[in-house]
C-alpha cells in the first residue's frame, strides 16, 4: 500500500483520514461554508446530503426540490436542495457543491442505537467522482485529487 500512496501523492492526490465507527461506517470531518461537521462516507449514496435541521448551521441557501429521497430503510422523503456551497475535506476543496437536504433522523437514530455519534450528513458518490477518489479501506484513508484553481 505504501507504493500506491506514493503514486497517488505524485499524481497530486490529497490524503484524508477516515474513522471506522461502531456501525462499521467510515466517518470523516469536513467543512461546509466554513463550518465543521461530521459525515459518513457512503459510496452508495448518489448525492451528498445534509440534514434539514442543519440548514442554518451550515449557512445553506435551501430551495424546494421535486426529488424524493430514499435510503437506509426510508423512501419517498421530501427534500430540499442547496447549490454552490463550499466543501472542504482535509486540503481538498470545491466551491460548487450541490447538497440534497432531507430528514436524517432515521440515520442518526440507527447510529445512536449502535453507540455511534450522530452525523451532520453524508458524503456521497458525487463528491467521490468529482474528487476522482481512491479509498484505502485497510488503512482508512480517502484520497481525493487536488483541484486546479
Amino acid at each position: 500500500m505504501k507504493r500506491i500512496s506514493k503514486i497517488l501523492k505524485k499524481n497530486k492526490y490529497l490524503k484524508i483520514k477516515l474513522k471506522k465507527i461502531a456501525t462499521n461506517h467510515l466517518e470523516l470531518k469536513a467543512k461546509i461554508n466554513g463550518v465543521k461537521g461530521r459525515f459518513i462516507l457512503d459510496t452508495g449514496a448518489s448525492n451528498s446530503c445534509v440534514g434539514l435541521d442543519r440548514i442554518a448551521y451550515f449557512n445553506l441557501d435551501a430551495q424546494e426540490s421535486e426529488t424524493k429521497a430514499a435510503g437506509a430503510g426510508a423512501i419517498g422523503m421530501e427534500t430540499q436542495q442547496s447549490e454552490n456551497n463550499t466543501l472542504k475535506i482535509g486540503n481538498w476543496k470545491t466551491t460548487k457543491c450541490h447538497l440534497v437536504l432531507f430528514d436524517l433522523s432515521h440515520v442518526n437514530t440507527a447510529l445512536t442505537q449502535h453507540n455511534a455519534d450522530e452525523v451532520h450528513g453524508i458524503i456521497g458518490a458525487d463528491i467521490l467522482h468529482k474528487g476522482k477518489a481512491f479509498i484505502d479501506y485497510p488503512n482508512r484513508i480517502l484520497y481525493l485529487k487536488k483541484r486546479r484553481k
